[in-house]
């Protein structure tokens, strides 16, 4: 299935539909003929045909990247380990068409193409990648989630679905915009305020992990200064049944130091 803006939801954000599989597809491919038959009419047919399963395949990968997207999401929202290994386990789709794709599309460079038939074939190369890496990144938001899923939820999730929707929006009008011959709209299209404040917040997290990391670095300093023991590294250099003696240590150094802080000589 492919997402979609409108009024169905994710979890409970009236902010993503799903398309209805597969008359939208077929309403795409469609135009996507229409392209083909309007810019490759001198086209031998056996070329045209070839021209035309690509776009089909594009536009099947751009459902499963989508999809995938969606899943991601919901599996947040619903802390389900079981959608999230799905959207990992699925990606294999995305990632075969992807080959499929290259390699028709080198087949068809073989033929020679004209300077628009180049172009479009060259455009459905990128457009592939592209949609991979979204589908890299749907996998990404799974792993995390499966992380996620042992600790409280964080209230800043409910803000996810919604930059979800406006990020996946804007890949439909993307795709619409290629597959309608429509480069006006894609020359308008401008990323959604809303992500560059979301990504604004994942910067200062990552920052706010940077500062956790120096502190276990300096309290690693503290161990080595009193104990003459080098935990750094702790996880590589020592089986992890070791792991606990290091808090151990940590313990009974600070019960060693008396009320006033002081360390008893």
């Amino acid at each position: 299935m492919v997402i979609k803006s409108g009024a169905a939801n994710i979890g409970s954000h009236p902010r993503l539909t799903i398309w209805k599989w597969p008359e939208d597809l077929a309403l795409h491919r469609s135009a996507a003929s229409g392209l083909l038959s309007h810019r490759f009419a001198t086209v031998p047919d056996l070329t045209q045909n070839a021209l035309a399963s690509l776009k089909e395949k594009l536009l099947t990968m751009a459902s499963y990247a989508e999809a995938a997207v969606n899943r991601a999401v919901k599996s947040l929202v619903r802390r389900d380990d079981d959608l999230a290994r799905q959207t990992r386990e699925e990606d294999d789709r995305i990632d075969s068409l992807e080959k499929e794709i290259d390699n028709d599309a080198v087949g068809l460079l073989g033929q020679q193409p004209g300077p628009f038939n180049l172009r479009f074939i060259l455009i459905a190369m990128k457009i592939s990648q592209n949609l991979e890496r979204v589908g890299d990144e749907a996998t990404t938001i799974s792993r995390r989630v499966i992380d996620l899923s042992n600790e409280p939820q964080l209230k800043q999730a409910d803000s996810i679905p919604p930059m979800a929707a406006l990020a996946v929006r804007m890949l439909k009008d993307a795709l619409d915009a290629f597959v309608n011959r429509d480069p006006a709209t894609a020359v308008m299209m401008e990323k959604p305020a809303a992500i560059s404040r979301g990504l604004n917040l994942m910067v200062i997290c990552k920052s706010l992990e940077r500062i956790a990391d120096h502190a276990t670095n300096v309290a690693e300093e503290v161990v080595f200064l009193y104990e003459g023991e080098d935990i750094r590294h702790l996880d590589l250099d020592r089986p992890p049944s070791t792991a606990p003696a290091a808090t151990a240590t940590l313990h009974e150094h600070e019960k060693a130091q008396d009320p006033r802080g002081r360390r008893r000589t």
